[in-house]
């Protein structure tokens, strides 16, 4: 059985077969904000898990900063890869919760990934994973969605169920992939739970794609 949280591979594949885009070409600020603030130089190396369609990458790149850009999605990749063919070698198929790299990095970001982790396994790997791959003064941001307070949790057996969304060209039928949000009482405890470290924490957004985003700074 293929695994839940790959669900969105076939969301992806729906949407680029209708010649659409799923996600806005808007960039994340807070990926910036955080290169900047902690002193992340061109030359050093970064990971991103979970680029989608390219976003965040797409600036990173052309700010000269040298990223690798991984996703679970075979699709996502191609597109990423067909979009910006002056950096396809910088876009990777990777499951962090399943594969691991020789690098050890920087900084690493992660921009509304874990809340598609569902299973308390699958979260205590995506945490292990970036523990294991920073370097001992790197940094790792990572984004979720959620308010601080609320907590929910999808049917994983329903990731791959056609469900009807709202896109900006109107509604469509895709994948109904897979959704856990969580307060920040359980957000740090599973971050410190998996041996990182908590440097900030506080509420974002990426707009027009998520009006809000828990995030945390761990080393």
């Amino acid at each position: 059985m293929k695994e839940y949280y790959k669900a969105y591979d076939d969301r992806y594949r729906t949407i680029h077969d209708k010649g659409l885009q799923w996600s806005s070409t808007a960039c994340t600020p807070i990926v910036t904000e955080i290169l900047e603030r902690y002193g992340i130089r061109p030359e050093q190396k970064i990971l991103e898990i979970g680029c989608g369609e390219g976003r965040d990458a797409r600036v990173a790149l052309e700010q000269g900063y040298d990223l690798l850009a991984t996703d679970v999605s075979q699709e996502a990749v191609d597109y990423c890869r067909k979009m910006m063919p002056a950096y396809r070698e910088r876009f990777r198929i990777l499951d962090c919760l399943t594969d691991a790299l020789e690098d050890r990095f920087d900084c690493i970001y992660a921009v509304a990934v874990i809340h598609m982790l569902v299973l308390d396994e699958d979260r205590n790997g995506f945490y292990r994973f970036i523990r294991e791959h920073l370097r001992p003064d790197g940094v790792a941001l990572i984004c979720t969605m959620g308010d601080g307070t609320f907590e929910m949790q999808s049917d994983i057996t329903e990731a791959f169920t056609p469900k009807e969304r709202e896109h900006e060209s109107g509604k469509v039928l895709v994948a109904g992939t897979s959704c856990r949000m969580v307060s920040f009482p359980t957000f740090e405890e599973e971050i410190e739970r998996n041996g990182l470290r908590i440097l900030e924490k506080g509420m974002t957004h990426a707009l027009p794609d998520f009006d809000r985003l828990m995030y945390a700074v761990v080393k």
